[in-house]
């Protein structure tokens, strides 16, 4: 129960606080205390019937403390009469969600692009650093490293916390949408809090900024790929969409994604996220026309270029072109920390007719989620079996020298 509440909240608690007290990391260790309070509290006392705002009440508690105890000076009496909610601060601006108003903030021009997201996922989605650094691809120590160098330069140029200008506003929205949509791909399918906290986020980025189709986009991509969740995992092992029951995608979430990405479509302002959510329409629409979806992976491919899109348009191309162009195409790409680069060169070895072993194991020791460490667990005892057993046919036709002739054309 107290780990749901600190996904579903801890976010919102530190978005509250940061927003009343304007110190982040004395918003976060009030909230981290109020949390580990509640650790030793909740399971003899039991959940109180508002946790979340428990949490939040408890955290401001201890902030007031901690400013007490600190100093007497008049500015940190203030701060605590603030947060004793004797003199809340008015809102204003745009963003109408504390959450919102927090990514914005993190979102600030002085961070470095991935400093933005990695702090804000840290902040909003109460993502461990390891969590943070495996969504980047990097070791957990540079992932750290990071977040404690971002905040310092937000202490060091007095960052301030708040609602940015109207006019401010599209300047962040691609830092917000990456913040987003990676809280969305760290909690799906099996996380559902965060995912939908993500979807949450979306919708209220939508009515924030009606006429910026790449935030449609976003939304369109979201609402598409959670359509199937409840197809994606079988009895804790995870489905690839080729072998997913389609009577159990959510055909809700299949025709507002659809219908959204037909709204994009009219803006005729294609952007990155508009794309990836077109790729998935098409995929939502049977049977796939993959030199569609390549066609589309090109156009991504010449906005936002990177080896993770080169690796996913390289799987449409196996569909199109073989899978042995595919693997020359995956073979050029520097994604060794990346487990899908090797899944997808295991599967492109075995459709090949090579062995795809080594390929697999190297995939299970760069991913820690449960369930794809059964799927390519499953995947490495099938290829032992099918190499076992062309190991056997060989032998037999070193047995044999006269093996039964091929039969008729």
């Amino acid at each position: 129960m107290i780990e749901e509440v600190f996904r579903a909240e801890y976010g919102r608690a530190v978005s509250v606080l940061t927003r009343v007290l304007g110190d982040l990391d004395l918003a976060e260790e009030a909230v981290q205390d109020a949390f580990a309070t509640a650790m030793l509290r909740w399971p003899v006392d039991g959940v109180p019937p508002s946790p979340a705002g428990w949490i939040i009440t408890t955290a401001r508690n201890r902030a007031v403390d901690r400013l007490r105890r600190e100093t007497k000076g008049h500015e940190k009496h203030a701060q605590a009469a603030v947060l004793r909610g004797e003199s809340e601060p008015e809102e204003v601006g745009d963003v109408p969600d504390d959450r919102l108003r927090l990514i914005f903030t993190c979102c600030h021009p002085a961070l470095a692009a991935q400093a933005r997201v990695a702090l804000t996922l840290k902040l909003l989605g109460g993502l461990s650093t390891a969590e943070i650094a495996r969504a980047f691809l990097v070791p957990e120590a540079t992932m750290a490293q990071r977040i404690v160098r971002a905040k310092g330069k937000i202490r060091a140029a007095r960052v301030p916390y708040r609602v940015p200008r109207d006019a401010d506003l599209p300047d962040r929205l691609k830092a917000v949408l990456a913040v987003v949509y990676l809280i969305f791909t760290s909690g799906w399918p099996d996380r559902r809090a965060l995912s939908d906290e993500a979807v949450r986020l979306g919708r209220v980025l939508a009515e924030l900024m009606p006429d910026e189709p790449e935030v449609w986009g976003l939304l369109a991509l979201m609402l598409l790929v959670d359509s199937r969740r409840e197809a994606r995992l079988r009895d804790g092992e995870i489905v690839l969409l080729a072998d997913q029951d389609r009577a159990l995608w959510d055909a809700d979430l299949v025709a507002e994604g659809q219908d959204l990405v037909r709204r994009c479509l009219r803006w005729n302002r294609p952007g990155p996220y508009q794309v990836q959510a077109a790729i998935n329409a098409v995929h939502s629409d049977p049977p796939t026309d993959w030199h569609q979806v390549v066609a589309l992976y090109d156009q991504l491919m010449a906005m936002a270029p990177s080896p993770v899109v080169a690796l996913h348009r390289a799987v449409a191309v196996a569909e199109t072109e073989g899978p042995e162009r595919a693997l020359a195409l995956v073979d050029a790409l520097d994604l060794d920390r990346y487990h899908l680069f090797h899944a997808v060169r295991a599967d492109l070895l075995r459709r090949l007719g090579e062995d795809p072993r080594a390929a697999l194991e190297a995939a299970l020791g760069r991913t820690d989620h449960p369930a794809e460490r059964d799927l390519l667990r499953a995947r490495l005892r099938l290829a032992a079996a099918d190499q076992q057993d062309r190991a056997d046919g060989d032998h037999q036709g070193e047995r044999d020298p006269h093996p039964d002739p091929p039969g008729p054309a």
